[in-house]
């Protein structure tokens, strides 16, 4: 499980993105691969998938 904060989210438009922990990476995130509701600045835990266009944050929660 990776955990990171929450950079960016749009509740209307689904989606935004996770600043990893660890690497300082930044990591795509859609409403569909939410577990709980988030916001800008939530800390969460999530796994990572190959999605469309890179690896995308899923099984999202709040830390």
């Amino acid at each position: 499980m990776k955990t990171g904060k929450v950079k960016f989210f749009n509740e209307s438009k689904g989606f935004g993105f996770i600043k990893d922990s660890e690497s300082d990476k930044e990591y795509f995130v859609h409403v569909s691969g939410l577990v709980d509701q988030i916001r800008e600045d939530d800390e969460v835990t999530y796994e990572l998938q190959e999605g469309r266009k890179g690896l995308n944050a899923v099984n999202v929660k709040l830390a």
